[in-house]
């Protein structure tokens, strides 16, 4: 059974300039036609992709092995979104306002408020699924942001991988150990 992930890849673009359009262009070619593509901090392009698949670490990395070598040359994977994530990250994939989960019971933030989105998804399932006796039932779907936070897991594996070395970030291939 397949299943849709939401998920973001952020490239380190190689030295030079580039044309954000021709950049784009390159993406849609490969077949991301419904991709959202931008470069809102310089030397960076950000991708933003819906695909479907079985392990979100593997449709992750597919994707991106799939448009790295059609960036300019020296261009790396820099981290995949979501993995650390804010409140108002996941307010706005689940329609409510930052305050709204703020009320909510959820875990303590991983570093500087900023919260690991397995943990948080976590944590709103449950609340979800088996609310607290008196409390208020949550005002909010996870269905809209399922894909977004089923993605989660495989962004901070690839990301945990890529920052252990495990991971060459240029070639997205395994690094082989030393011994």
């Amino acid at each position: 059974m397949s299943n849709l992930f939401e998920f973001d890849l952020v490239f380190a673009l190689g030295e030079g300039e580039h044309d954000v359009f021709e950049l784009a262009d390159a993406v849609y070619a490969l077949g991301f036609d419904d991709a959202v593509v931008g470069t809102g901090q310089a030397g960076l392009l950000a991708v933003a992709l819906e695909v479907e698949g079985e392990q979100p670490d593997q449709v992750i990395l597919e994707a991106a092995r799939t448009i790295l070598p059609h960036l300019p040359k020296g261009s790396t994977l820099r981290e995949v979104r979501p993995d650390l994530v804010s409140l108002a990250d996941v307010a706005k994939k689940l329609s409510v306002q930052r305050q709204a989960l703020q009320k909510r019971k959820v875990p303590q933030p991983a570093v500087q408020g900023l919260y690991r989105v397995t943990e948080l998804a976590k944590s709103l399932e449950q609340q979800v699924e088996q609310p607290t006796a008196g409390a208020r039932r949550p005002r909010f779907s996870m269905d809209a942001a399922k894909p977004w936070l089923a993605a989660g897991a495989g962004a901070q594996t690839v990301n945990a991988r890529m920052a252990l070395g495990e991971l060459d970030p240029q070639s997205l291939q395994p690094r082989k150990r030393s011994t």
